[in-house]
């Protein structure tokens, strides 16, 4: 995102006010720079300054108070321009692994404890999104009879993810007949994404044996439920809804009615999700207030960053006030998205 050139001396002062009003959630004045930073200004350059900067839209003035705050582009110039991005020590990076490393076996379980352990070390909410299977390459497909019209269809993804549908059939079939269309169907379909299959299904099983075509109609009637993902608000964990109460900003009954609305309203997040994963996939993203296309979230900033699982990926984030600790944040959310590759990389 292109903005403004700052010089050095606009440079130092925004950082300091970023940083102090992160710290104590109050306005900024620019005795308390002075006091609190060395600077080398008077409060008076300090003061003049802090002008130029409010003038420029890079901060503001809250209600009657000296003191300046950080605006949306003030955040977005601060993190762009003029953080720098902690570097976890041992300990923190042992915590990380070591909550990981326990006997997880199931892949929801492990993005479960993926999205608790992220929201009780930033104290923020964190989302996590299960791995997108329609990315996935399709590895085989199971048929299994259950009764004499009754199957259990089981698609499996190269990654090692696993998707099971029970599905009712017109007329009885034969147990020699469902080994021939599954035959057929991984001959057809194997090494194809999910989502090349559930466009391009119909004109692959055009012409098929009669025997075979109770079947094969029902997958074509059926395509999207077999080759598409789950509802999108049903890929997303979210935790950690009582950190955000905790914070200064939501003291205010209608901010914390707020974020009783948005946890409710998962579609939200599940856009912003979809948003960031659009983004340069290798670099941790971030969306500050205003550039939020839903209001919901025009108090919010957004860090996420995408982890792979083989040929599929999900996106692993937080959602916090915009008074948030941006440096600690992105190092935090960029080193459990390389852990959580890493465990799914080994499965």
């Amino acid at each position: 995102m292109e903005t403004e050139e700052l010089n050095q001396r606009e440079k130092a002062i925004l950082r300091s006010i970023v940083q102090q009003f992160i710290l104590t959630a109050t306005p900024v004045g620019s005795r308390n720079i002075t006091k609190k930073y060395d600077i080398g200004f008077s409060p008076a350059t300090v003061r003049n300054i802090m002008s130029d900067l409010e003038d420029s839209g890079f901060i503001n003035h809250p209600h009657t108070s000296a003191g300046r705050v950080p605006t949306d582009k003030g955040y977005r110039y601060y993190v762009d321009s003029l953080m720098d991005v902690d570097k976890l020590n041992s300990k923190e990076k042992g915590l990380i692994e070591n909550s990981l490393n326990l006997s997880i076996d199931e892949t929801d379980e492990l993005v479960k404890a993926t999205s608790k352990l992220l929201s009780s070390i930033t104290r923020q909410i964190a989302c996590v999104t299960y791995p997108n299977l329609e990315s996935g390459i399709l590895e085989k497909i199971q048929i299994i009879s259950l009764a004499l019209t009754r199957i259990l269809v089981v698609i499996s993804i190269r990654s090692g993810l696993v998707k099971t549908i029970t599905m009712e059939l017109d007329t009885e079939m034969k147990e020699s007949q469902i080994e021939s269309v599954q035959m057929l169907l991984n001959e057809k379909l194997s090494g194809l994404s999910l989502e090349e299959i559930r466009s391009t299904f119909r004109e692959r099983f055009i012409d098929v044996q009669e025997d075979q075509k109770p079947i094969i109609r029902l997958f074509v009637d059926s395509v999207d439920k077999l080759f598409k993902d789950e509802v999108k608000s049903e890929r997303l964990i979210v935790t950690g809804a009582k950190n955000l109460m905790q914070q200064p900003e939501f003291e205010n009954p209608e901010n914390f009615q707020s974020i009783i609305e948005l946890i409710e309203d998962k579609d939200v997040i599940v856009h912003i999700m979809e948003k960031s994963s659009e983004s340069k996939k290798e670099e941790v993203f971030i969306s500050i207030g205003s550039e939020h296309i839903e209001k919901k979230l025009k108090e919010y900033s957004f860090v996420s960053k995408e982890y792979k699982f083989g040929e599929t990926s999900g996106t692993l984030g937080i959602i916090g006030p915009k008074r948030m600790e941006y440096s600690r944040i992105v190092a935090i959310v960029d080193y459990l998205a390389k852990i959580l590759t890493e465990h799914l990389k080994s499965r």
